[in-house]
């Protein structure tokens, strides 16, 4: 019994000995590391800048007023289309107490002289035609009755100006804010009965309404200094409207801002492009759009990804090549346009090379 156990006893410190041997000579093993491999393919590469903006009309006027005052009326609601001469609202005046009660004095003033040189030009006309006076004393009572005329009559414009904003013979009335273009009402920021200034040349005004011509659109944006020397007018452009998934608008360089701006530590200068308006589908002022600016573009060209590719410090680009013996060789290729994530192949490989990725 005690020689059975006593095998038993050796053949499982033996069979732990070859275990443990058997682990000891798997963990020094180095395991064999696969390498992923690509080949060369045929596509297009684009390069291109993106410009962040928003869509704008190209034509959009604040409508002023021409006279202090109270909202007493509007006439139209954002989103409304309007005519030029249309009108907008109407202007309650309300005139300075002080300026109000100069004027109507100036105008008793001036009515007390002309009457007094209507009496005394009746006076001398008596005179004359008795030939008590000359022709040439006659004249000059008419001239200063006449004076005395035109002062009342100027007088009088005054206090209307004063009172409704506008003179009564001058054909205009100064208290109405009508459109100055055809287009659309973007915004009425004024209520009835707000208070609003008159635009002059200390002051703005208040906007009553805001018109624009939706017919016009265009794309301002910004491009960073790196890219701008790249572009030109006339360059087409395809926008992505933040508002309207899956669907691009075709638009056209036209302007490129000859100063830069700093904004966070950039350089950046603004464009502009002329928006192709579509039939079906109705863009809003002021969305937000991404425009994409081809800068370069090649089609049909040999091309691999740019992650395989080895770039040294002398400015030689490499590629590792596979091997019969599941080896990689290094070969130095020649590189045209890439779009950050493939890259044109001129020389070096062909279509059917095995290249190993470098990510």
């Amino acid at each position: 019994m005690k020689k059975v156990f006593l095998a038993f006893f050796i053949l499982v410190i033996l069979g732990l000995m070859g275990y443990l041997g058997y682990y000891m000579i798997k963990k020094t093993q180095k395991e064999d590391v696969v390498f992923k491999t690509s080949q060369p393919f045929v596509t297009d590469i684009i390069k291109k800048t993106v410009a962040t903006g928003s869509i704008v009309p190209r034509r959009e006027v604040e409508m002023k007023p021409q006279v202090s005052g109270i909202i007493d009326k509007l006439y139209v609601e954002a989103g409304e289309t309007v005519k030029k001469g249309q009108l907008l609202a109407k202007i309650q005046v309300r005139p300075n107490s002080e300026n109000l009660n100069n004027a109507s004095a100036t105008v008793k003033r001036s009515t007390l002289r002309r009457d007094e040189a209507k009496k005394e030009l009746d006076r001398q006309k008596a005179l004359f035609d008795k030939g008590v006076i000359s022709k040439q004393v006659l004249e000059q009572f008419e001239y200063e009755y006449n004076l005395a005329v035109e002062e009342l009559s100027s007088a009088m414009n005054n206090l209307q100006i004063i009172k409704e904003g506008a003179a009564k013979n001058s054909g205009q009335v100064a208290n109405l804010v009508i459109s100055t273009i055809d287009g659309m009402v973007l915004d009425v920021p004024v209520k009835e009965g707000t208070n609003v200034i008159e635009s002059n040349t200390f002051n703005e005004g208040t906007t009553i309404a805001t018109v624009a011509d939706m017919s016009q659109l265009i794309f301002e944006g910004n491009v960073d200094e790196s890219e701008v020397g790249k572009l030109k007018e006339g360059m087409p452009i395809q926008l992505r409207v933040a508002a309207i998934d899956d669907r691009t608008f075709d638009a056209q360089l036209e302007y490129i801002s000859p100063k830069g701006v700093d904004q966070d530590g950039t350089i950046q200068f603004e464009i502009k492009a002329s928006v192709k308006l579509p039939e079906d589908i109705f863009l809003r002022a002021g969305f937000s759009a991404n425009a994409d600016i081809v800068l370069d573009k090649k089609d049909s060209v040999l091309a691999i990804n740019e992650g395989s590719v080895i770039f040294d410090k002398d400015g030689l680009t490499y590629v590792e090549l596979k091997n019969g013996s599941d080896q990689f060789d290094k070969k130095e290729v020649k590189l045209g346009l890439s779009d950050g994530i493939n890259i044109e192949i001129v020389s070096g490989v062909g279509e059917k090379d095995e290249i190993k990725s470098q990510e």
